[in-house]
């Protein structure tokens, strides 16, 4: 079984939805079948993945990390694919990727699956201030997932957004998963060698994105907060992103900057690891992501997270027993992150054990969903 996974991210932006594809790729491969990650390429990061690819001509979007692609204008993804046939085509983006991913599926007569993992809505607003351009941009990409066979989203809060987005099909629920990570004394040295943590203070971490978006000035606000109260705290911001400076900058004028380690993007996995491990909180306010790969790379490790009530994210999370809940604002998180410390390490334990799926329990799963409809596609039936 060929198996295509198309998405819009490659290294060195590999994003929670690259990650997500990268381990769709690697799951699938462990299994016996023959995967492909299939994306824009970086001609700077020529194969940067531990999996087979298919990456054709790629751009860089001005002001920000992302590339974009053109499938159809790539010589030579053009030649590659026309001597290949598809037996389930997988797309995690609902754009360029997404539509060559239709593309080829109707040319195959596979059946074409989706994955809804982002608010596109508010990456819409963001990037043009227009509450009717985002419409029209929620509009393009509902059209698409309303072409294909199966959708698929990673929790049932999820599927929920992409149902008020106008979408009135079945939704199939496909958790995100992670894997357990044995640290090594010598990837917990090379991160406190090059990370040094002061000892005896409590400490907070986030990853991801530097981006509003994703409540991050809030995080800095309430760390801010929790200084003028006496708490000392040192915070770890790991990550790159179009709010780096502005984050840095406002560390500054709360004068929490000697508190404060922006890392940049952490590519190596051991020492990322390493970093939650001694971290005793990972903050993550975000009511912008859906079910962040962080939280259960955190929870393996031993970590609770805090996270927004309510929110997508925060599915799974019962407050007090396998991480915490709050509300959005910076008097909330702060507070949240002071009640949270004392107990940390025992809920951090009961994170360890509720939070983590293996990937390869989620293979399976999904293998077993494209032969299903592999088989209803053959019988002339829509999945």
């Amino acid at each position: 079984m060929l198996i295509g996974q198309f998405c819009e991210t490659y290294p060195p932006t590999l994003d929670g939805v690259g990650r997500v594809m990268l381990s769709y790729c690697q799951g699938l491969a462990a299994l016996g079948y023959e995967t492909l990650y299939v994306a824009p390429e970086n001609p700077l990061y020529p194969q940067q993945v531990p999996c087979q690819t298919l990456l054709y001509r790629g751009v860089r979007i001005p002001g920000e990390a992302y590339r974009v692609g053109f499938p159809r204008m790539s010589r030579s993804f053009r030649a590659a694919v026309s001597g290949m046939k598809f037996d389930v085509v997988h797309a995690h983006s609902p754009f360029f990727a997404g539509r060559e991913a239709r593309r080829l599926a109707k040319r195959d007569h596979a059946p074409l699956v989706a994955t809804f993992h982002s608010k596109y809505y508010d990456d819409f607003y963001k990037a043009t201030g227009s509450k009717t351009l985002a419409k029209i941009g929620v509009r393009y990409a509902v059209n698409f997932y309303d072409t294909c066979d199966e959708v698929w989203a990673v929790n049932e809060k999820t599927a929920e957004v992409l149902k008020a987005y106008g979408y009135h099909g079945d939704v199939v629920i496909m958790q995100n998963g992670t894997d357990p990570f044995v640290l090594t004394d010598a990837q917990r040295s090379a991160a406190a060698e090059k990370y040094p943590f002061r000892e005896g203070v409590p400490a907070l971490i986030f990853t991801g994105q530097q981006n509003r978006k994703k409540n991050t000035e809030n995080i800095l606000r309430a760390c801010a907060a929790l200084k003028n109260r006496g708490l000392d705290f040192q915070l770890v911001m790991v990550g790159n992103g179009p709010d780096a400076q502005f984050l840095k900058n406002l560390a500054r004028e709360l004068d929490i900057a000697q508190n404060v380690l922006f890392t940049g993007f952490v590519s190596d996995r051991g020492i990322l690891m390493a970093l939650y491990e001694r971290s005793d909180l990972l903050v993550f306010p975000s009511i912008y992501d859906n079910a962040p790969m962080v939280v259960r790379e955190a929870a393996v490790m031993g970590t609770p997270s805090l996270l927004v009530r309510g929110s997508c994210a925060a599915q799974g999370i019962t407050h007090g027993q396998n991480g915490y809940l709050c509300e959005s604002t910076a008097e909330s998180i702060a507070e949240g992150i002071a009640q949270a410390l004392p107990t940390a390490q025992e809920v951090g334990k009961a994170a360890r054990e509720t939070i983590p799926i293996p990937w390869n329990r989620l293979m399976e799963q999904a293998a077993a969903r494209y032969q299903y409809l592999i088989a209803r596609k053959g019988r002339g039936g829509r999945a």
